[in-house]
């Protein structure tokens, strides 16, 4: 068994409800109706930017995200865009719903259903596994053709990501098979292509389980348009990386296994490269365990591609 130094579900450091401005509170307070008593702010993921279940005088209960465009652009901007898609799901997906969204005084506050349950128990379990597969395949069916305008293609979204090599270069020249990996990486575009919505940070620190049966896929920040697949690839990481065996699934998943050997190595390897660039660089202050979750990335995936290739 895989022992995990991260410890998930406590690796963010985010504002709390006395950190907002009196402004923004007044606004999240008039829009749910009632005073905000109680706040459980959630610690999971690695963002610093305000992410708390908040419960009213009134006693609903709420799930409120909020950043400032000034001391938190990047967050904000990723608040804004998650806004903007959630509005664009269908209804009766897996997704938490969106209640409303703020977006002035350069502050963006969503304020979404919460989503009651957990996140992924780590290291993951078989069942876990099953259970967010299947939660995934079945949002790619609904997520088809992808709803919303102006989603980019997965081939746009992703177009420098194969230029991450090129770090690696410089990093570590040496690394066996480097220049294979990265003629890989180069040619993603060619097999990504399709009409499904796609998720693209499916881990770990994004799925809640409701039950046994049941899994929310939360934090639409940027989602694109591409292969019905790819998310169901994007899962295996954390649980390859824990000892679960993802051939075996892989063999006998809907989707899957459908997929060509060689498409399923070429978007391992452009997902390495991302992550091979991403571990190199300085740990945030504000989320010091983001580079650490960023190697155990890069190692299961180059693990799995090595493996795979035979290198």
């Amino acid at each position: 068994m895989i022992v995990n130094a991260i410890p998930y579900g406590r690796t963010a450091r985010r504002l709390e409800w006395a950190h907002l401005p009196p402004a923004v509170r007044g606004v999240i307070e008039q829009r749910i109706g009632s005073k905000i008593v109680v706040t459980e702010s959630r610690t999971g993921g690695f963002t610093p930017g305000f992410a708390s279940l908040v419960v009213s005088a009134a006693g609903t209960t709420h799930f409120v995200k909020a950043a400032s465009l000034v001391a938190q652009r990047p967050i904000a901007e990723a608040y804004r865009a998650e806004g903007r898609a959630l509005r664009t799901l269908p209804p009766g997906v897996a997704v938490p719903r969106l209640q409303w969204m703020y977006d002035a005084d350069d502050w963006v506050v969503l304020c979404i259903d919460p989503a009651d349950g957990d996140q992924t128990p780590r290291p993951w379990t078989e069942a876990d596994v099953r259970t967010a597969s299947n939660t995934l395949v079945t949002l790619a069916e609904a997520l088809t053709p992808a709803p919303g305008l102006g989603v980019a293609d997965f081939a746009d979204a992703y177009a420098d990501w194969p230029s991450c090599w090129d770090h690696v270069r410089r990093a570590q020249p040496s690394l066996p098979h480097l220049d294979d990996a990265a003629a890989l990486a180069a040619r993603f575009a060619g097999v990504t292509a399709g009409d499904t919505l796609v998720h693209g940070e499916v881990r770990d620190d994004n799925l809640i389980f409701i039950d046994d049966d049941t899994v929310m896929v939360c934090d639409w920040k940027w989602p694109s348009r591409g292969a019905n697949w790819i998310d169901s690839l994007m899962l295996l990481i954390g649980p390859r990386h824990d000892g679960f065996d993802v051939n075996m699934h892989m063999a006998s998943h809907p989707l899957l296994a459908q997929v060509p050997s060689e498409s399923i190595d070429i978007v391992l390897a452009l997902l390495a490269g991302y992550y091979f660039r991403a571990a190199d660089q300085p740990a945030p202050a504000s989320s010091k365990h983001l580079r650490s979750a960023a190697i155990e990335h890069r190692d299961a995936l180059w693990n799995w591609l090595s493996e795979r290739r035979g290198w």
